[in-house]
């Protein structure tokens, strides 16, 4: 590793988790910086730290009191977390993120230790720009925020969504490599509808009620707008608005700021590569497939829009791709005749007659793929997966909704209901099933496979923009890297154990389509994986001396 020049000595050191390196430190760094005595008298390695970490973990008895304990280590060493995540991702990405991350957003504000990210309130208005001043690190490549608007499928959390923010990034840096310190977590506080919160003596935001659109939209812009003076190479990742906001907010930005909506586009990006990869098990092209979602949100309005890119660039016009769809939400089929649709639902409300019973409109349009963005747990009953095998002899079921308990139908439940005939994945990852002989390998639909990779892109690119063929290219990277002995199984994407690289070669196709579409402002390399490989952190410890 090269040396780190740092000012910081003793106490001080110990306190700085990107610094701090615990028993780690070599006789000449306790010498020069002051911590002899300050830490046991022994040096110790990475792999020798690994083991106590993991021995600590072994007496933890629940997910959340790991997700607690790891947080715990990162505020003081971040090196040893991040080489604990990274050491196994499959095991620990589902501790520190999805579904672990959706009970820590629950209890955020009675589990809270200590701040990570900031907190910027609308009683600050016309304060922004100085509150980001006051962020120690000044090179900012990606602030994750939300407003806790529709945390998973959890609803408004308000202040106790702040738990995503600080996860996600977390997956830009173990999942694709991106430097932790250019990351920053953040909430905007605007109120929270959610009584039971404003009622908590211990909740940590605001208790008032969400302001009108126009006023969270203003307080948006002025956010947006310090974020270019402050942070001029950043780019704004906005996660977890309520589903009108998160469709309108990105419209918004996306043709003169860095910004993206990983509900919006991530969530479609790993949709689409599931989808790809489900055609080349059938044997089909997604233009030969036809695709009904049930729920019609930002993430379902996302996916079918990024769908529809995908095909026109197959070939098809926009109008015949946006025919392929329909869509399904609690009022039922989106059709002309409905008179709450909003703006984003309207093209995809084909002439239909009505229809509010879901199983009965498999029944009508025969769909081949079936997607489940409706946060309802088992909605995918056993009359609609048999109802989907009546009319496909290898129906695609996606049930895309997390946590756990709000997919819409689990793996087991989907292979056995359709005799072992679907192709299936899900929001949350379920064990291998086993019937009549078969043993499946249901995928997890996880985002972070996406979103991460996109992100190294920008990060290494240095994108002005970022473009909805980003999230496609993505798409088509990560189905490319399934093992053909796991499709074979049904695995529509690659095992989560060797996910740095896996993501690695998806940064790289996504980077090369940047400077091919002159969003870079870097020089373009000559190899893309190196120039990649290039900007990926490792979790060692610098050299201080």
């Amino acid at each position: 590793m090269p040396m780190t020049t740092i000012s910081k000595r003793g106490s001080e050191l110990l306190q700085d988790p990107s610094l701090n390196k615990s028993t780690a430190f070599t006789e000449a760094e306790r010498q020069a910086l002051g911590l002899v005595g300050l830490v046991p008298d022994v040096t110790e390695t990475e792999d020798q730290q690994l083991r106590r970490v993991m021995l600590q973990l072994s007496h933890k008895h629940t997910d959340l009191d790991r997700y607690i304990f790891l947080v715990n280590l990162l505020d003081h060493d971040e090196t040893l977390f991040y080489r604990t995540i990274m050491s196994d991702p499959a095991r620990f990405l589902p501790i520190i993120y999805d579904p672990t991350i959706g009970e820590v957003c629950l209890k955020f504000g009675h589990i809270y230790r200590q701040s990570r990210g900031m907190y910027v309130s609308i009683e600050r208005r016309g304060q922004v720009r100085d509150i980001l001043g006051n962020w120690p690190q000044k090179d900012i490549r990606f602030i994750c925020v939300t407003d806790g608007g529709r945390i998973l499928g959890l609803g408004d959390l308000g202040a106790n969504g702040m738990g995503i923010p600080i996860g996600k990034l977390q997956l830009y840096t173990a999942a694709a490599g991106v430097p932790p310190q250019y990351l920053l977590p953040m909430y905007l506080d605007a109120g929270t509808n959610n009584e039971q919160y404003r009622n908590d003596p211990l909740y940590l935001g605001l208790r008032k009620a969400r302001p009108p659109t126009d006023e969270l939209f203003s307080f948006v812009d002025e956010l947006v707008e310090a974020v270019q003076e402050v942070f001029p190479r950043c780019c704004i990742h906005f996660e977890d608005w309520t589903g009108v906001d998160a469709v309108h907010l990105l419209e918004r930005y996306r043709d003169r700021y860095c910004v993206y909506n990983d509900d919006v586009q991530g969530t479609a990006g790993i949709t689409l590569a599931g989808m790809i990869n489900a055609v080349n098990l059938k044997g089909t092209q997604l233009k030969d497939e036809s695709y009904l979602f049930l729920g019609a949100g930002s993430a379902g309005i996302g996916l079918a829009n990024l769908l529809c890119s995908a095909l026109v660039a197959q070939g098809m016009s926009l109008a015949d791709a946006q025919a392929k769809v329909h869509m399904f939400d609690v009022n039922g089929l989106l059709e002309p005749s409905r008179t709450d649709l909003v703006d984003f639902q309207r093209p995809y409300a084909h002439p239909n007659e009505p229809c509010t019973d879901f199983a009965a409109a498999i029944k009508r349009l025969k769909p081949t793929t079936l997607i489940g963005v409706s946060t309802v747990g088992g909605a995918f009953t056993q009359e609609v997966v048999e109802a989907m095998s009546r009319v496909n002899e290898r129906p695609v079921i996606l049930a895309l909704s997390n946590p756990t308990d709000h997919a819409e139908c689990t793996a087991e439940q989907a292979y056995t209901w359709s005799k072992g005939k679907v192709i299936y994945a899900a929001g949350v990852q379920f064990d291998p099933v086993h019937y009549e002989g078969q043993v499946f390998l249901p995928g997890q639909a996880n985002n972070f496979y996406i979103f991460p990779a996109v992100g190294m892109a920008i990060y290494a690119t240095q994108a002005s923009r970022v473009a909805d063929e980003m999230f496609i290219e993505a798409a088509a990277a990560v189905a490319d890297q399934v093992p053909p002995e796991m499709l074979k199984q049904g695995l529509l994407y690659p095992p989560q154990s060797n996910i740095l690289e896996t993501e690695i070669q998806t940064a790289a196709r996504v980077a090369q389509l940047v400077f091919d579409l002159g969003l870079a402002r870097v020089e373009r390399p000559t190899d893309m994986v190196d120039f990649i490989r290039a900007h990926v952190y490792r979790p060692e410890y610098p050299t201080l001396v």
